[in-house]
């Protein structure tokens, strides 16, 4: 609606906010305090382009362009609640888009090392502003997904931000002995479930944990194969 229109009722964000806590987060199951104080904290408004504000809190994923979407919030608080992250860590957010799952890792209050990697230049300057304000800390750097972030590395907990056939090659080898990685993949089967990946010894563990629909990182999926 027009701002000049004499009916024009502006967006009660704050209390859009407490809704989206009380309707969509604790029924998904999600009781970490420090992630519930920060979804009740940060504007997730400002996580997306001007236009989409009126919709920044309801429970769907938000096309952002350029086949993008900020991830709806319950899976978010999940996501942030299985990844258990531990004061002091050192984490990295692939795909962090407008900023929002960096910035509430931050807002957290766990003193987390925070790196978020974004290779649209449109959606970082979004996310940038946000972190400016409310999540100064987290560090931003402009790349390819699929390359992660190795100077920054290695670390204890990576997080994507999207869904994935895979994860990376090189974005694994960027964890830490006994870190994981938290991402929505959707393989063979077709359903999207989001899961931890433990680095051991051995290898890459994978625990799915829960299905969402999550749309898929355009950047992340693998080229076609050739079939003669």
């Amino acid at each position: 609606m027009d701002k000049t229109d004499p009916d024009y009722v502006p967006l009660d964000f704050v209390a859009a906010r407490q809704r989206m806590v009380d309707a969509q987060i604790r029924p998904a199951q999600v009781s970490n305090p420090h992630v519930i104080a920060a979804m009740r904290a940060l504007p997730r408004e400002q996580a997306v382009p001007d236009a989409l504000r009126a919709f920044a809190y309801s429970d769907q994923n938000l096309p952002l362009g350029e086949g993008r979407y900020l991830t709806e919030p319950r899976v978010t608080g999940r996501m942030l609640q299985v990844a258990e992250a531990v004061r002091g860590e050192r984490v990295l957010v692939v795909g962090a888009g407008t900023g929002y799952l960096a910035a509430l890792l931050s807002t957290m209050g766990e003193s987390l090392e925070i790196v978020a990697l974004e290779s649209e230049r449109r959606l970082a300057d979004i996310g940038r502003a946000l972190c400016f304000t409310w999540a100064s800390d987290v560090h931003w750097r402009d790349g390819a997904l699929v390359r992660g972030a190795p100077d920054d590395g290695p670390y204890d907990l990576i997080m994507i931000d999207g869904a994935v056939r895979e994860v990376p090659p090189a974005v694994l080898e960027q964890l830490a002995q006994g870190g994981r990685v938290i991402a929505p993949v959707c393989a063979g089967s077709g359903v999207t479930s989001v899961s931890r990946i433990v680095r051991t010894a051995q290898g890459c563990a994978t625990q799915p944990l829960f299905d969402a629909a999550v749309p898929l990182l355009p950047e992340l999926e693998p080229a076609p194969a050739f079939v003669f």
